[in-house]
């Protein structure tokens, strides 16, 4: 089952080290506003974009696997009907712990297929307003 209770959600939030699959170079996006957030509250934000070079001032990867930093969760800003593609993509690295599927993404196969190799999943949620209703900044 994708996780909705709140605490684990908070602990998943924990984890630091973001591939943002679907980044975009457009400001008003979700796809660039969310993980410029996460990237001014601390997280290390990894781009895959394959029509861009650079994105958040970090170089841009064509797809999951061209990733050769470590990667905690991958969160997604691509349609429902891409995220087995990229479910596939994150289970082929050893070091992937959680689907992130952004508000209005879900696929409830892929999010199975993800949890019976071990990957922790969270459908239709944004990352940003769970961040900032669960975790408290001072700078805030």
């Amino acid at each position: 089952m994708p996780i909705e209770e709140t605490d684990e959600l908070r602990r998943i939030l924990e984890y630091d080290r973001v591939a943002v699959v679907g980044a975009s170079t457009s400001y008003e996006k979700a796809a660039h506003i969310v993980p410029a957030y996460l990237q001014r509250h601390g997280y290390e934000i990894t781009p895959i974009n394959p029509n861009a070079d650079e994105i958040f001032g970090e170089q841009t990867y064509d797809s999951l696997a061209d990733v050769t930093e470590p990667i905690d969760i991958v969160e997604i800003f691509r349609p429902s009907a891409e995220v087995p593609e990229i479910v596939e993509q994150a289970l082929a690295r050893d070091d992937v712990k959680v689907i992130w599927m952004q508000l209005g993404i879900r696929h409830d196969e892929a999010a199975q297929t993800a949890e019976a190799a071990g990957l922790e999943v969270v459908q239709d949620h944004c990352m940003k307003v769970e961040h900032g209703r669960l975790i408290r900044h001072p700078m805030d």
